[in-house]
């Protein structure tokens, strides 16, 4: 298999991790341009410069990117003072969710800080080692100005429109389920520096995982996978239903979701496919039979976390790779559901619903799901917001879009000025 950007690479690529003290908030280290971003918590990676990077496309895109980066890994030559996953050579990636779609990614930055469990690190990767910079809080980032938002190509009539097909070609075609997504388009007075809403979601939503690559960012509350050291992790969400701002309001609608029969049968079909795809790689898989209900600022969904530890050896990416597109994101079964998003959807998803995250030269890594997240055009100024939504056979085409509707709430605030 060729791989056209390892051949960019003059030569290995050297690499020294080493602990700091801790800089403060990750975030406030990027600079505006090449920025990388995986945050949850306050902890995680964010990185800038690029030492290395391929682009790949097609249904072999997660195949080709899985070989350059141990083709690359293989070659480079790696100090790690530090022995954590995410310390050493280090990549951060996004991939479409459709094979037709070109704009996968992964990308080594030149400088990577990172922390996990009280320990924090920086990396410097290129063809030479340098003295580290002072890793002091940037420059700080521009405020979103003049954000206007307007219908995508579909407009939200239309959209109920398309719900109300699907779910007659879910009857008639015996289909469990289809996910279908919606966009909303922002256009700014200037160019969005993408640190603002970054630090903006990171505060909102501490429990979800902040990213950016490539100008895809967001923060997404579904984990598709992680792999650290053998043991395998992936969220399910699926089955959702919005917040009032009334907690006693809130607490009997948490009960409403944890009894739907409607957001029930979504979600076991969700878990159903992440196990069966899970299956062939791990041993002691542990899938609970019933989910909890995750509580976020502006929505409550149906989660299940299931593990299970490595059988095979492969890395994160494989197990994204076999995981995409889960039933939460493409519906069930999963073939079919997707070929009918193909023929109704009327919508380019680019990267969103794909996996999006990091991986190491040891193939750890996480990979989420790029739910509420945007895409920034070549322009700077217009941002395409994504949500999406399972269909199932009662659904109903207005509480159907009053659930893209929440799910829009984080970027959508995330691009307006703070009050």
């Amino acid at each position: 298999m060729s791989n056209p950007a390892l051949a960019d690479v003059p030569g290995p690529l050297l690499v020294r991790s080493a602990p700091i003290d801790d800089p403060g908030a990750l975030l406030s280290l990027l600079p505006q341009d090449d920025a990388f971003a995986w945050v949850h918590n306050g902890d995680g990676l964010v990185g800038w410069g690029r030492a290395a990077e391929v682009h790949t496309s097609g249904k072999g895109r997660f195949a080709e990117a899985e070989q350059w980066w141990r083709d690359l890994a293989q070659h480079a030559v790696v100090r790690d003072e530090v022995g954590t996953p995410g310390s050493g050579l280090v990549a951060f990636g996004s991939f479409t969710f459709s094979d037709d779609t070109e704009g996968s990614a992964l990308v080594v930055p030149e400088i990577v800080v990172g922390r996990r469990d009280g320990v924090t690190w920086v990396t410097l990767i290129g063809l030479g080692i340098t003295a580290t910079p002072p890793l002091v809080p940037s420059s700080a980032p521009r405020e979103p100005s003049g954000a206007t938002f307007s219908d995508g190509a579909v407009d939200s009539a239309e959209w109920q429109q398309m719900v109300a097909e699907a779910v007659s070609r879910i009857v008639r075609d015996d289909l469990d389920k289809v996910v279908l997504a919606r966009e909303l388009v922002a256009t700014l007075d200037e160019p969005l520096d993408v640190r603002a809403p970054l630090a903006r979601l990171a505060e909102q939503y501490p429990s979800c995982w902040t990213f950016h690559v490539d100008g895809f960012f967001g923060s997404t509350p579904e984990m598709l996978v992680r792999l650290e050291r053998g043991l395998v992790t992936s969220r399910v969400l699926a089955g959702t239903i919005r917040r009032t701002g009334d907690d006693t309001r809130d607490l009997a609608l948490a009960g409403s979701l944890a009894r739907s029969s409607k957001d029930l049968e979504e979600h076991e079909y969700a878990v159903r496919s992440v196990a069966d795809a899970l299956a062939p790689h791990c041993t002691n898989m542990f899938v609970p039979e019933t989910p909890f209900v995750l509580h976020l600022p502006n929505v409550m969904h149906l989660a299940t976390d299931v593990t299970g530890v490595m059988r095979n050896g492969a890395g994160a990416l494989t197990l994204a790779a076999s995981l995409h597109p889960s039933a939460a994101v493409g519906g069930t079964p999963t073939a079919e559901a997707v070929r009918l998003i193909g023929q109704v959807e009327r919508l380019d998803r680019g990267r969103y619903a794909g996996p999006v995250g990091w991986i190491d030269a040891r193939g750890d890594g996480e990979w989420g799901i790029g739910l509420r997240s945007a895409q920034i055009e070549d322009d700077g100024r217009t941002v395409r917001l994504f949500a999406g939504c399972g269909i199932v056979a009662d659904s109903v085409p207005a509480d159907e879009l009053a659930e893209s509707e929440a799910k829009l709430i984080p970027v959508r605030d995330a691009l307006r000025p703070r009050t």
